[in-house]
């Protein structure tokens, strides 16, 4: 991913907590040099040193097969937003859009042992709905077997992050200050997002 050196985003935690946040990404893999990609949604992890993303496939998709060919890339983007020229100070200016982006690289293991798998399904289970552990320990186990039987769980550990946040560093105070308060108004929500976003970074600034 092309990242100009003013929206570079090298915090590590920031960007787990980024992943965290939007956990919806796109897997890609490649088979004999063609891109394959599935849309999954993916717990991180920390081990020690090592950074861990975790999700499964569906048995019927056949990209699973893919997984160890060659290292994988994952992709977590949202939220994003159009900013119009008119909230910038000269008349002479075009058009952009704002957004932040993570590529997390890293190869893959596939998790075959039921215990590995029920693990990962409690661990996906506790990241996006904790109050369904309940329900999901009252479920049989024949029924449990069943659906991990439909699935392929993997984890990536990652060994590179490229992060992107494209925030309007490069204009003026007042140009950010008029982009913050147009997106805080938006009716869209992935909008206002981004203002949130933007106004943490100058914040930081």
């Amino acid at each position: 991913m092309y990242i100009s050196k003013q929206n570079l985003a090298t915090d590590e935690n920031e960007i787990i907590e980024f992943i965290t946040q939007y956990s919806f990404a796109t897997v890609v893999t490649s088979d004999n040099g063609r891109p394959n990609a599935s849309h999954l949604p993916f717990v991180i992890e920390k081990r020690g040193n090592k950074t861990i993303l975790i999700a499964h496939f569906a048995k019927a998709n056949p990209q699973w097969k893919e997984l160890l060919n060659n290292e994988v890339l994952v992709i977590f983007s949202e939220p994003h937003a159009y900013i119009s020229p008119k909230l910038y100070d000269k008349e002479l200016n075009v058009p952009t859009w704002n957004y932040i982006a993570v590529h997390a690289y890293g190869k893959a293991v596939i998790m075959s042992g039921t215990a590995q798998m029920l693990e990962v399904m409690e661990k996906s289970i506790s990241a996006f709905e904790a109050d369904y552990m309940t329900q999901w320990n009252k479920l049989p186990e024949a029924y449990k077997l069943k659906m991990l039987n439909g699935i392929v769980a993997f984890e990536i550990e990652v060994s590179s992050f490229e992060a992107s946040k494209k925030l309007s560093q490069n204009k003026t105070n007042a140009e950010q200050q008029r982009i913050i308060e147009s997106l805080s108004s938006s009716q869209h929500d992935v909008e206002r997002q981004i203002g949130i976003y933007m106004k943490k970074e100058t914040k930081d600034f």
